[in-house]
């Protein structure tokens, strides 16, 4: 099993981060079929193969994902995707 660690900072209002979040969980339960639940400010999102959590606070976000062993290849194409969409959507810090 392998894992993604990923923290970002942000200037964005909560409320903002928020919906970011879900738009992301949104996009991937369309494109891969991921399921996703919000507890607190935690979205949980997992499908066969992946689990993971997106953790949003006032001023960070943490993306935390464990790959199975079949998906250990896409993990630096997976990193970069999310690095890319934070950069989007959150700036580059």
């Amino acid at each position: 099993m392998s894992h993604i660690q990923i923290e970002r900072s942000h200037n964005k209002p909560h409320d903002e981060a928020r919906k970011l979040a879900e738009h992301v969980a949104q996009e991937m339960a369309d494109e891969f079929g991921f399921s996703y639940r919000w507890e607190g400010d935690v979205l949980h999102f997992d499908r066969t193969g992946v689990e993971g959590k997106l953790g949003v606070s006032s001023d960070k976000v943490h993306i935390t994902a464990k790959l199975s062993s079949l998906l250990l290849a896409l993990k630096p194409r997976n990193e970069s995707e999310i690095h890319k969409f934070l950069d989007e959507n959150l700036g580059r810090t």
